[in-house]
Parts: structure tokens; C-alpha cells; sequence
């Protein structure tokens, strides 16, 4: 980057996690690594730690409107982030967003249960995700778990990938350190087909934040105007990196060393 060049600007939606290690922290210190801006709108506080979340209160939809429009006119935003909505009201606020500026790529990480298993997604906004998100989004990250709860009719992860694809997103990255394999697999999907396989040694760890960072470098990389292939490999590749390098801070999970570069 010139010294004059400015940086991509990338709006995000996620909820708060006070440790760090997820949500909107994590959003902006991902998307930071890829050399964009984040501007961050919260669509939730939450009470959690490194290992669950405990209760979470979602923010008023007409704030979030507010925040999210007065950016987008103040500010050159060259991809939206999507992560927790938390509930139906939410969704339908970013959806009245979304189609006002369908120019944007949207980068959409469907999460519905917190690091611990603690549920963050009610049915009711399982359906909205389905009929309001989904359809308005570039590419959409869900892990195997989240695949099967989006998909109404698929019977394996693949079917559950090409589900979402029908639905309306142009690719689905489905990630796999849910999945029982001894490799992690990851699997980009488009045109109705699977398009490209990404293998990595699985770690023994479990992490706090994981998915937050990688669909968050990829809107990051997106912003660049770099291809979805090469944006989602390079964001793995940094995503593996800050896993490797994860720091214990809590009790629970390892928290993703989102900043080892800077060492």
C-alpha cells in the first residue's frame, strides 16, 4: 500500500464479546491484519467468557439503522461483515439495509450458538437468516453444525451447502473443524458444485473467535477487490496462523493471536 492509498472500508455487524476474543473485536483486528478499516455497528451485548456465552440483549433496531446509514453516507464502504444478529428485529434492520446497497459484497458468518454451545438463534431467526440474509449475501461461512440448522431439507453437509446456494448466496464456505475428520476440510461452494477443497492439520485445541476472524479477513481481502478464491485462501491461511499461535487468556478456549504479525 502507497502512503498516500487509504484503506477499504469495511461495515461490520456483530455482537459484543467482552473477552475479546469474538464479535466485533475480533472483526476489527481482523480486517486490520488485512490492511481495511472496520466500522463497526453492534448488534448485541453479550455476557459470556471463554467458554459460553450466558445471556446476550440485542440492540435497538432503529439505532442500529441510524448508525448503519449515517456511516454508509459519511464513509466509501467496499463490503459488509455480518456476524450475530441475535434476533428477528435485527435481521430485518440489516435486510432494509442490504437492499439499498446491493453494489456492496456481503460477507455473512451465520452464528447460532456461542463457543460453547450456548444457543444465540431462536427458529424464528433461523427462518429470517433463510428469507432475508442469506439471499442478499457474496459468501456465506457457516461450519457444518450451522449448515445443517440453515438447511430445511439436505441429509449431509454437502446437500445442506448447495441448500444455501438455492437460497440466493454466490458462494458457501463451509467450514469443517466441527466435522469428524482427521484433516480439517474446508469446502467452497458455487454454481450448484463443490469448487475448491482447503486441508489443514487439525489442532488439538478448541478456539474463541475462530469463525469471527476468518469470515472477517475475508470481507477484509474482499474489499481489496481480491477474487472470493484467493481472498477466503489467503484468510485461512492467516486465520490457521493466529489459531497456532492462540493465547490462553481465559479458563476456557484459546483466544486467536489475531496480531502475530506484528511480533
Amino acid at each position: 500500500m502507497t502512503q498516500d492509498a487509504q484503506s477499504p472500508v469495511v461495515l461490520c455487524f456483530s455482537g459484543f464479546d467482552p473477552t475479546g476474543g469474538a464479535g466485533i473485536q475480533a472483526d476489527i483486528e481482523a480486517i486490520s491484519s488485512q490492511g481495511s478499516h472496520a466500522a463497526c455497528i453492534i448488534t448485541a451485548l453479550t455476557v459470556q467468557d471463554t467458554r459460553n456465552v450466558t445471556s446476550f440483549q440485542t440492540i435497538q433496531s432503529e439505532t442500529l439503522i441510524q448508525q448503519a446509514r449515517t456511516v454508509l453516507e459519511d464513509m466509501p464502504v467496499a463490503a459488509i461483515k455480518l456476524g450475530m444478529l441475535g434476533d428477528v428485529e435485527i435481521a430485518e434492520a440489516i435486510h432494509s439495509i442490504l437492499q439499498d446497497y446491493p453494489q456492496l459484497p456481503v460477507i455473512f458468518d451465520p452464528v447460532l450458538a456461542g463457543g460453547g454451545g450456548g444457543k444465540l438463534a431462536q427458529r424464528s431467526l433461523i427462518d429470517a437468516i433463510n428469507q432475508l440474509i442469506i439471499p442478499l449475501s457474496y459468501i456465506v461461512t457457516p461450519n457444518t453444525l450451522e449448515a445443517r440448522q440453515l438447511a430445511r431439507e439436505a441429509d449431509n453437509d454437502v446437500a445442506a451447502a448447495i441448500e444455501l446456494l438455492d437460497m440466493g448466496a454466490e458462494y458457501v464456505l463451509l467450514t469443517g473443524s466441527h466435522a469428524n475428520t482427521s484433516d480439517v476440510q474446508h469446502k467452497l461452494f458455487a454454481n450448484n458444485r463443490l469448487i475448491e477443497s482447503f486441508t489443514y492439520q487439525r489442532l488439538s485445541n478448541e478456539y474463541h473467535g475462530s469463525g469471527c476472524t476468518l469470515t472477517a479477513a475475508i470481507a477484509g481481502l474482499i474489499a481489496h477487490d481480491n477474487e472470493p478464491i484467493s481472498a477466503i485462501h489467503t484468510a485461512l491461511d492467516y486465520t490457521y496462523k493466529t489459531l497456532q499461535q492462540a493465547q490462553h487468556l481465559g479458563m476456557g478456549q484459546l483466544i486467536p493471536n489475531r496480531y502475530y504479525w506484528a511480533k
